[in-house]
């Protein structure tokens, strides 16, 4: 079993490229990804606020198969804790409680200043950045990590997708080194 475990925050489920790349990835056995219904509730709810061309029933569709192929990936009983956690944003604590009570390492999020290092570090936690994150598995394990893209950039047929085009739609999901370190393998993808 992998020693990572990382809680998603709903910010990086909300983009579907990134989303989907950090399932792939969760899928290689690197690392455990955990998330709860209320991360997903978070997400669901932005996307259909921001995409109203998107139904609800679309987006349940996809909470399912994650909460499908990602396996031990959801996170209950985490509740009670979120009373007893002191956050910069309150609305944040669910997340924080579910990473304690998951015995995540780590919390997967674009809103660092929403999770304290000092504060995290006192239950065992950092927040780490996507770009920080998936770049840390590419140094570790870039073919399992190139495998994870190509099944990505392969599942895209709508039309199907060439490495640039690939590379264009992650470059919108503000992963900059990682983007840049993924050119440099592009004969994997």
């Amino acid at each position: 079993m992998a020693a990572v475990t990382a809680l998603y925050d709903a910010c990086v489920l909300y983009p579907a490229p990134l989303r989907d790349f950090l399932l792939r990835l969760a899928l290689t056995g690197l690392f455990r990804a955990r998330w709860t219904d209320d991360i997903h509730d978070e997400w669901i709810r932005n996307v259909l606020k921001d995409r109203p061309a998107l139904t609800r029933r679309q987006l349940e569709r996809t909470r399912r198969l994650m909460n499908l192929h990602v396996r031990d990936c959801l996170v209950t009983g985490y509740q009670r804790l979120i009373g007893t956690l002191a956050l910069p944003d309150p609305d944040d604590r669910h997340v924080l409680a579910a990473a304690i009570h998951s015995k995540s390492s780590v919390i997967l999020t674009y809103n660092l200043a929403d999770f304290p290092p000092p504060y995290l570090a006192s239950f065992g936690l950092t927040a780490r950045h996507p770009d920080d994150f998936i770049l840390h598995w590419l140094d570790t394990a870039p073919a399992l990590v190139c495998s994870a893209a190509r099944q990505q950039r392969l599942s895209l047929k709508n039309p199907p997708k060439t490495v640039d085009e690939f590379l264009d739609i992650l470059a919108c999901q503000r992963l900059p080194r990682t983007l840049a370190r993924l050119h440099t393998h592009r004969d994997l993808l």
